[in-house]
């Protein structure tokens, strides 16, 4: 069928009848349906699920309320027949299933104490090297403290030195 001939039959048919004709199985076992200029025959389309009420019908066009009924249980299959039923567990599968949690456990453990044991050994890294730098500071300080006591003793010595040539320079007092 092409675009153009469906198009065309869309126009034939009303909404009603393109709605049921979704549901029906088999739309060419009804007798043809032939539409007047503005009504929908509500009895055409048989559905034994639905019903169809026409509410109202005005100049600006009509409304229906579409009813579902409840499935009936004749024709409806069970859906939990194909659903096959548990079984209970053998022991030999209950063993299996503990040892295998008891595998995934001990796994889960040993990647732990892994992850704890890194971590252990980053700390241990960490304080090693904040100690070297302490050591490494105290050091430095203890250098340029004995370099200012050395400076300073330098200097007192010097300043010594040339008060007491000063003072031998300008003689003894009573010499005067």
């Amino acid at each position: 069928m092409t675009l153009a001939a469906y198009k065309e039959k869309m126009k034939e048919l009303p909404l009603v009848s393109l709605f049921c004709s979704c549901f029906l199985a088999d739309p060419l076992s009804k007798a043809a349906y032939k539409q007047e200029a503005d009504t929908v025959d509500l009895a055409w389309c048989v559905i034994p699920d639905m019903e169809v009420i026409e509410l109202n019908k005005r100049a600006s066009g009509e409304s229906f309320e579409v009813i579902l009924k409840p499935p009936s249980a004749d024709g409806v299959p069970e859906f939990y027949a194909s659903v096959p039923r548990r079984r209970d567990p053998s022991l030999e599968e209950i063993q299996k299933k503990l040892e295998a949690a008891e595998e995934r456990r001990k796994g889960q453990e040993a990647e732990l104490l892994k992850q704890l044991a890194g971590k252990r050994e980053h700390e241990r890294e960490v304080l090693q090297k904040a100690i070297e730098d302490n050591n490494n500071f105290i050091r430095a300080a203890q250098q340029r403290l004995a370099h200012r006591m050395e400076t300073n003793k330098e200097n007192r010595e010097a300043h010594l030195a040339a008060m007491l040539e000063r003072l031998q320079e300008k003689g003894p007092p009573a010499a005067r």
